[in-house]
């Protein structure tokens, strides 16, 4: 008899839920186990319909309820709940030198927000892109957090390259540091017997007077010395932005590989863990023609030729191309 009324009981419930009803709590706080088991007690259903970082809230806890605590409802009412994800950390990624274009899509795939942006100009920054930033590469931040740029306006002025032939090479680098010039590529080349004395600069380029911007770099051509003959050396300045694989997760480093192969064969000048996006700014030496290869987790992703060996050198057969690795 006691079963036949309780199964009666519970096909009357189902077919005509109660109309009792209860005083909702606030579950704001709670941890969703904690709600959900408060839930079931008050006979009520419970879902998550949205999830929300939260620098005041921990992961897995309760942010928001719908219908709010104080409101009556009948038995079986559902209960929405947003819950917290807590802070999501992130490295900040490195801006420098970016156009805004180039920032706008760092920024929104680190859920970042653009901050205070100032403009000043920069005789080494070409315009519209990044001189600064603030919060400072690779420091953590929290998704939402803003981020403040300066960016260039650009050179001040336009500056007449002044004639570095003649000059050794170390009064051309004392001339271009008192002036404002930037060099670029500083290749040291064997003239022959009857070239001019070593360290001297013989070539250049752009040449004397021409009117360039101040972060625009002049390419100087060295002699070796009349008794010298070979292959020609380079001296390059290499700016790197580590790439981000599709596959890797958020603040895993990567394994950096830079390898330079040239007439003296192939060796790292660059092995290193570094964070996605990183910048690597450094100086390159190379002899004849020069390969740089980046590896990123052991994996070739770029190729870069650092110069090329002329066909002849005052009778000197041209050195062998580099085999890539």
């Amino acid at each position: 008899m006691a079963v036949v009324v309780w199964f009666g009981r519970q096909i009357y419930d189902f077919l005509l839920p109660s109309s009792a009803t209860v005083t909702l709590p606030s579950f704001v706080g709670q941890t969703l186990t904690d709600a959900n088991a408060e839930i079931e007690r008050l006979r009520l259903t419970a879902a998550v319909v949205d999830h929300t970082t939260s620098d005041r809230y921990p992961k897995n806890v309760v942010i928001m309820q719908r219908p709010e605590a104080g409101q009556q409802v009948r038995q079986g009412r559902q209960v929405s709940f947003v819950i917290s994800d807590g802070i999501v950390a992130r490295l900040m990624p490195d801006l420098r030198y970016q156009s805004m274009r180039e920032v706008q899509l760092d920024l929104s795939h680190a859920h970042l927000q653009m901050g205070k942006v100032k403009y000043q100009r920069s005789d080494v920054i070409p315009e519209g892109h990044v001189i600064s930033q603030s919060p400072a590469p690779l420091v953590s931040v929290h998704e939402g957090d803003a981020v403040n740029l300066v960016v260039s306006r650009g050179a001040r002025l336009t500056i007449a390259v002044p004639k570095f032939v003649g000059l050794t090479i170390d009064q051309a680098r004392d001339l271009a540091e008192r002036g404002g010039i930037k060099l670029g590529q500083v290749v040291w080349t064997p003239l022959g017997k009857n070239g001019p004395p070593h360290g001297m600069v013989a070539r250049q380029q752009p040449p004397p007077n021409a009117k360039i911007a101040s972060y625009d770099p002049v390419d100087l051509q060295v002699s070796a010395g009349p008794n010298e003959s070979g292959y020609l050396l380079r001296q390059v300045r290499v700016l790197v932005s580590v790439p981000t694989p599709q596959n890797v997760q958020n603040g895993q480093q990567l394994d950096i590989r830079l390898a330079l192969t040239d007439a003296t064969g192939q060796h790292d000048v660059y092995r290193a863990y570094a964070e996605p996006g990183q910048k690597l700014d450094l100086t390159v030496t190379a002899v004849g023609t020069s390969l740089l290869d980046m590896y990123v987790n052991d994996e070739l992703v770029g190729e870069t030729r650092l110069g090329t060996e002329p066909a002849k050198i005052y009778g000197n057969a041209a050195s062998p191309s580099p085999t890539p690795l």
